[in-house]
């Protein structure tokens, strides 16, 4: 069986504040995107589970698809599988790709065994995986808070635009991220923002991870200032970087 995991960005990002137990809470919403990764897993009669990884160098530890693996094999006991991965969603540029193979890996390990797991209860293993691993079950638009993990419907449908997404090939862990922002609770709510036409959002939908992100990394603020310049409606940074897209008119 085969699916391609999809990226997402992040159409506003506001810190608020950090919580006791060392995360943050946020507001954003996430938006689904067609960049994806491909990814084919089927099952062993024999042997280990196993991942062959293709494409750019991804990872320097334990991969999130395997760590899914686990997470479900501990909960439903399944048979050991192979797993080929192709990376097409670029590392440390905040668009979810490792939380988006990690969530698919769920959804199909599901289906080739006939698991029958609702999608609230599979929301639920994928958040114990990452924050933002939720989403892509569900795989609409949401606006999301907490630790990024709660979420709730918003009407938002991009489909007459076109999302450009340009990565500066720069890797930004989210740890550094979080570690060079001051949070912010003392504003109006994205959710009143997003809402707004979206010519109105270059002057008021934010990335609170922009400023100190440019200051370090120039080049990703140049990427976001030739999207202006190419005639986008609105760009912004994705996540916590570094890539950054830009949305235009077909």
């Amino acid at each position: 069986m085969i699916t391609f995991p999809n990226a997402k960005i992040n159409l506003g990002l506001h810190i608020l504040r950090k919580r006791e137990d060392g995360f943050h809470d946020i507001e954003t919403v996430f938006y689904p995107i067609t960049l994806h990764d491909s990814l084919e897993i089927y099952s062993l009669q024999l042997g280990e589970t196993s991942l062959k990884q293709y494409g750019p160098r991804i990872t320097d530890g334990q991969n999130l698809c395997v760590k899914a693996y686990e997470l479900m094999k501990a909960e439903y006991d399944i048979p050991s599988v192979e797993m080929h991965l192709l990376k097409q969603i670029p590392l440390g540029a905040g668009l979810g790709g490792g939380s988006s193979d990690a969530t698919h890996t769920l959804l199909m390990l599901n289906d080739i065994f006939d698991l029958c797991i609702g999608s609230s209860e599979l929301e639920k293993l994928a958040a114990r995986l990452g924050s933002d691993c939720a989403f892509f079950i569900r795989n609409n638009a949401v606006f999301a808070n907490g630790r990024g993990e709660v979420f709730a419907p918003i009407d938002i449908d991009l489909e007459a635009f076109k999302i450009k997404v340009v990565h500066p090939d720069i890797h930004i862990s989210t740890a550094e991220a979080y570690s060079m922002i001051t949070p912010n609770a003392e504003r109006p709510s994205l959710k009143e923002i997003i809402i707004k036409p979206i010519s109105h959002w270059k002057d008021h939908l934010v990335n609170d991870f922009e400023d100190a992100v440019f200051k370090k990394y120039p080049e990703v603020r140049a990427a976001k200032e030739a999207m202006y310049e190419d005639g986008a409606i609105y760009a912004s940074m994705s996540g916590s970087g570094s890539a950054v897209f830009g949305i235009f008119k077909k």
